[in-house]
């Protein structure tokens, strides 16, 4: 059911991108780091699906909540059943564009800005990010922040100490050009 509903989504999301120059990922890694006085909490997605035009500048991103992978199981847990609520909310998105691509070929760093969704809530978020193309592919790698509070993330105050406010995600997706 997983790999129907990602090639689903990898059609509209490619049907969507009208270029010719786009470049695909089923396997992008996308992590999560938060540092507080009383613990350091981090989690690994390897399942992300992401698509980049480079004609349109187009970015789309979606990720399954219930990939992130946790050191501990019962973080796993409480991440997917009390936090960002899995079942209810199973996917992150973001859609956008990168800013100024025009001559993206002779950038090393770009800027994309455009809605990230999480926890049913969307926020404009711009990010900078490092880029590599060549003829067969697209490398993008970044990081940036996001406040819990901004996604309507409610932290129980018995372990409001142990999750940061802000959180640092860092993301790297190696695209592959779509033939």
């Amino acid at each position: 059911m997983k790999y129907i509903l990602s090639v689903l989504v990898c059609f509209l999301l490619i049907n969507n991108l009208k270029a010719q120059e786009r470049y695909l990922t089923k396997q992008g890694t996308i992590s999560f780091f938060s540092h507080s006085p009383v613990e350091d909490i981090e989690a690994i997605n390897n399942q992300v699906l992401s698509i980049v035009d480079l004609e349109t500048g187009d970015v789309a991103i979606s990720i399954l909540m219930k990939s992130f992978m946790f050191e501990k199981s019962l973080m796993q847990e409480h991440f997917n059943e009390n936090y960002v609520e899995s079942d209810k909310f199973p996917k992150a998105k973001f859609k956008g564009k990168i800013l100024d691509a025009e001559n993206l070929e002779n950038k090393s760093k770009v800027s994309i800005e455009g809605d990230l969704t999480i926890h049913g809530i969307t926020k404009k978020v711009k990010v900078e990010a490092a880029i590599e193309i060549d003829k067969d592919s697209v490398v993008l790698k970044g990081v940036f922040t996001v406040l819990v509070a901004d996604y309507e993330i409610k932290i129980p105050s018995v372990v409001k100490n142990n999750i940061a406010k802000t959180i640092e995600i860092t993301f790297s997706l190696n695209h592959k050009k779509i033939k």
